[in-house]
């Protein structure tokens, strides 16, 4: 399970009376459909005057973005880890964060597979498996604490390949291009 976090970068954009705003967002890239389809189109409606702008990737990537001088009012992270790195750092502000949402991840296999996947164990036996690279994809992070739960990690990964956002994982399933992955489980269901 993972938390989805909540933060204003402490240089967040002003607001100007009058004349339109714009609301960057920076969201893990597993929220970049139900940002884009849903919630922004809401927001703005709700909203007159003010129109969001989203950048999505691993939330990793995201935090070195921030670190560089990415503009962005809101940051939605998939994990704590990169939220509190950019918190210590004085990149939010302080006490802006808030727990939003969580997600489960789950292991998936493309529609046409003949590989029986019923549980994490039987990722090993999928010759080739997509993951979030752990260092960065927090969606990788939490696989790999899963399968290292189960003494996998070490036999799951070393046929493995890491992509750099869930995105990027799914669509490598998907498209076949790997027997089994792990992915955020709203990202499978909006894939079925």
């Amino acid at each position: 399970i993972m938390a989805m976090n909540l933060a204003v970068p402490a240089m967040a954009a002003d607001e100007t009376e009058g004349e339109e705003v714009k609301l960057l967002i920076a969201a893990a890239a597993s929220l970049e459909y139900s940002m884009e389809e849903k919630l922004i189109p809401l927001f703005e409606e709700q909203n007159p005057g003010v129109k969001v702008e989203g950048s999505y990737d691993s939330s990793g990537k995201l935090q070195t973005q921030i670190e560089e001088g990415m503009e962005a009012d809101l940051f939605f992270s998939a994990a704590t880890k990169q939220m509190d790195a950019l918190t210590e750092e004085g990149y939010m502000k302080e006490d802006s964060e808030a727990d939003l949402l969580e997600n489960k991840i789950v292991a998936i296999v493309p529609k046409d597979s003949t590989l029986e996947l019923n549980s994490f164990e039987d990722l090993a036996n999928a010759e080739t498996v997509a993951l979030g690279d752990p260092d960065s994809v927090p969606a990788g992070q939490y696989a790999k604490e899963a399968l290292t739960s189960l003494n996998l990690w070490d036999e799951v990964s070393a046929k493995a390949s890491f992509g750099t956002n869930v995105t990027e994982v799914l669509n490598w399933v998907a498209e076949g291009s790997a027997e089994a992955g792990v992915v955020y489980a709203t990202d499978a269901a909006a894939r079925a």
